[in-house]
């Protein structure tokens, strides 16, 4: 009878072994990558993520920045990972919205092969014309854009930046040539010079300028108007509805993660992202820090997204190889 006992109790015991498994998760130090060089933006926010997430899952979480290929290489390297919660990704609008939409070969499937845990910042554009630049507010830059060529900064094809002009040049029915620049610091020189004539930048890096009156903001590109520029509004106040044109950073992990893993996983990117000193840093930025999202509004986010851009980028005929 005894030797019957411990057999079965040998066959019943792989069955609790998941279980099990998800309850002592995590096992060991866990992994995150960002997809950007150290020491911008988009690092400082992984690296309070990776503390905070530390702090809750009580392991340390290691930061591995591994740019390239606007964020292919890093998104590759989550994507092919085993679905064990050890590995995540600082996930972005671009890495999977937009790469996946306008590059023709792309080593992963972002909505087979990743999973989005949180969204925990929006990163605000706005438009910004320079001094030279009579338009005072976007009815009258677009008379002006119907009137002559204008030409708009971009910091690349395919990205927020360039598809938020590419949006507002659909929506308004004018055509904008765009002038491609290796990053914001030499397009904003550019668009001050007067050598472009306006540009949707990131607001983080065009306020400074704002705020020195060496620029002027005709529109922010969120839902709703931003606290760092109340006086500024939105591009669907200014005659263009339904408009919305920002970028998001979020967390992702492969996917297929065990359910318990995922749940904790969610749990504690919400708590990061409700902790008051995150906020306070990221709001202070211009970043807009996000409340926590439950899996199926962030199934309706890339969903919206994934239409959104899909129309403009097939309208206006952007790829890259």
């Amino acid at each position: 009878m005894t030797t019957r006992r411990a057999a079965l109790g040998l066959l019943a015991t792989p069955l609790l072994l998941p279980e099990a498994r998800a309850q002592s998760w995590p096992t060991r130090p866990l992994r995150l990558v960002v997809p950007y060089a150290p020491g911008g933006t988009t690092d400082q926010l992984g690296r309070s993520l990776a503390e905070l997430l530390s702090r809750e899952l009580g392991q340390p979480v290691v930061v591995e920045n591994r740019p390239g290929g606007n964020t292919v290489i890093g998104t590759q390297a989550v994507a092919q990972a085993a679905p064990d919660g050890h590995t995540l990704l600082m996930a972005s609008g671009a890495s999977m919205i937009l790469n996946p939409l306008v590059m023709r070969r792309i080593p992963y499937n972002a909505e087979r092969d990743l999973a989005l845990l949180s969204v925990a910042v929006e990163t605000p554009l706005v438009m910004v014309v320079g001094p030279q630049v009579q338009a005072r507010n976007v009815a009258e830059f677009t008379e002006l854009a119907k009137r002559q060529p204008l030409n708009v900064a971009t910091v690349g094809i395919g990205n927020p930046i360039h598809l938020a002009a590419e949006l507002y040049a659909l929506s308004a029915g004018v055509e904008l040539q765009n002038v491609v620049y290796p990053g914001s610091a030499p397009a904003l020189t550019s668009l001050l010079s007067g050598d472009v004539q306006v540009m949707f930048d990131v607001v983080l890096t065009s306020l400074p300028f704002i705020r020195d009156n060496r620029l002027r903001a005709l529109a922010v590109t969120t839902r709703e108007r931003l606290a760092v520029l109340p006086d500024v509004p939105t591009l669907a106040e200014s005659g263009y509805p339904g408009y919305e044109a920002s970028t998001w950073f979020g967390v992702a992990a492969p996917a297929g993660l065990p359910a318990p893993v995922e749940a904790r996983l969610r749990e504690a990117l919400a708590a990061a992202q409700r902790d008051a000193g995150f906020r306070q840093r990221f709001d202070s930025l211009g970043l807009v820090v996000q409340p926590p999202r439950d899996a199926a509004a962030i199934a309706t986010l890339l969903r919206e997204e994934r239409t959104r851009w899909g129309s403009v980028v097939q309208r206006r005929g952007i790829s890259l190889e």
